[in-house]
């Protein structure tokens, strides 16, 4: 029997530290060849656009689509379909927001636990939404973050933002005026905005700083968060899919420009893998377009969680009793 699962009921069972050690056992799988990932397949149509992923994992005997549709004025909703390999079931239809923000900033987490980074830990962040959030998160998962800043162009949201996180994990976040005066003498730097603009939204010249630097904003390949200079500076650049270099357009450019060769890039899973040491030195960059590989992993865990022995039950039922065992 297939099975709904609502938002809330997807957050009850994810938390972040689940999330990046989930993402870690599926880029080993796509490491060992175990997976297919697909590019995302788009539709534009009047008002709006629907983007499709795919992926398959035969070491874990499932698979994943996810489908989200923006409409112009209104926003982006998210659906994962969760399949049984072997079977070819359907096991679940699920509200994919939360999957979609936990893989983003858990697949950050991935990386940035294998980057060394020397003195007091300061995070910059460039956007105030909710995956500027789970990145901070994540970055304060792996790492002992001591402050951060966060600029966004509307005052009130990274005054919010900034309100939120310093509660959250209690520490000192504040809200910054500007993106240079954010991402100033920090030695981590995220972009996570939802800036819709050719011009690139951080410069190179600003990370004076920076030892890791995440851009997981823009997933298209008309628009840029990172300039040439980002590229060009970075000792390694990860990526989470092979498809980002035709999907996101920093690295489009930077590719055209000479400004990211082959010799200096990598994928998550060869990092995980072991395959590619990253550098003790310069800046290493991660580049995150997201996959359906990502989702499927999250997808999956929280389809085992809520399900369980429940097979009879609705998603009602399944929620109140995952919350009255937590109480």
């Amino acid at each position: 029997m297939t099975v709904l699962l609502d938002a809330s009921a997807v957050e009850s069972v994810l938390g972040m530290r689940d999330a990046i050690d989930l993402l870690e056992k599926a880029f080993a799988h796509q490491a060992a060849g175990a997976t297919f990932a697909s590019p995302k397949f788009v539709s534009e149509f009047d008002g709006g656009a629907m983007r499709v992923l795919f992926a398959a994992d035969r070491a874990a005997g499932r698979a994943a689509m996810k489908a989200y549709h923006s409409i112009k004025g209104v926003g982006t909703r998210y659906v994962v379909t969760l399949y049984d390999l072997s079977t070819g079931e359907v096991l679940a239809v699920m509200d994919g927001r939360v999957i979609t923000d936990l893989r983003t900033g858990a697949a950050t987490g991935v990386a940035a636990r294998r980057v060394v980074v020397d003195g007091e830990i300061r995070v910059g962040i460039a956007g105030s939404g909710n995956q500027a959030r789970t990145q901070l998160e994540a970055l304060a998962a792996v790492h002992p973050v001591r402050s951060a800043a966060v600029f966004s162009p509307t005052a009130a949201n990274r005054e919010a933002f900034a309100a939120e996180m310093s509660r959250k994990l209690g520490i000192p976040v504040e809200a910054a005026s500007s993106i240079e005066a954010a991402v100033a003498g920090k030695n981590i730097v995220v972009t996570a905005s939802n800036a819709r603009s050719p011009e690139p939204l951080l410069r190179g010249e600003w990370l004076d700083a920076c030892r890791l630097l995440c851009a997981v904003g823009n997933t298209r390949a008309a628009y840029a968060e990172l300039d040439e200079r980002c590229f060009r500076a970075s000792s390694l650049v990860v990526l989470d899919s092979a498809h980002a270099l035709d999907e996101a357009g920093e690295l489009r450019r930077a590719v055209a420009a000479g400004a990211l060769p082959e010799v200096k890039r990598a994928t998550l899973a060869q990092l995980v893998a072991g395959e590619v040491a990253v550098p003790r030195q310069g800046m290493i960059t991660f580049k995150s377009v997201g996959m359906a590989l990502q989702d499927l992993a999250l997808a999956s865990r929280c389809y085992d969680r809520l399900r369980g022995a429940h097979a009879d039950k609705d998603v009602a039922s399944l929620r109140e009793k995952r919350v009255a065992a937590r109480a």
